[in-house]
């Protein structure tokens, strides 16, 4: 931590050494403290593909920090309308991680099998249709 701390030191503004600095207090378990400088790179306009793997490193650690919603509301503002993001699949784990902690575990069962489905040899219909029925939505 201190190597990174004594470059992010070297550009205090610069976005992308806000977020390794976050990264590496959140490896060290220091949540509340990662949470602040994820926001201020997110802030800073932390440029992709960086803003999408800290987006969900932010709502990572808002999940850990008890606040799952909040998780959750984060992960569909950012990737919500990009479902054929590069990282969709991993948002989507954590999303589902904040789902079962806000206990919703239903919903964090279909997020993982909508998600899993296309990457199926075989039964991708049937097990997207199966993710889509536990949470009420119309077959496609």
């Amino acid at each position: 931590m201190r190597r990174i701390d004594a470059l992010a030191a070297e550009r205090p503004d610069d976005p992308e050494a806000l977020a390794e600095a976050g990264g590496a207090r959140d490896s060290a378990g220091l949540e509340s403290w990662a949470e602040q400088l994820y926001v201020r790179a997110l802030d800073a306009g932390l440029a992709e593909p960086y803003r999408s793997q800290v987006t969900i490193q932010l709502a990572s650690t808002i999940r850990n920090l008890g606040r799952p919603e909040e998780s959750i509301a984060l992960l569909d503002a950012h990737f919500g309308d990009q479902p054929e993001h590069e990282l969709a699949a991993a948002a989507s784990a954590f999303r589902a991680l904040a789902l079962t902690s806000a206990g919703r575990q239903v919903e964090a069962v279909a997020e993982l099998l909508i998600t899993l489905a296309p990457t199926l040899p075989r039964y991708r219909r049937s097990v997207r249709a199966y993710g889509r029925d536990l949470v009420g939505l119309p077959e496609e």
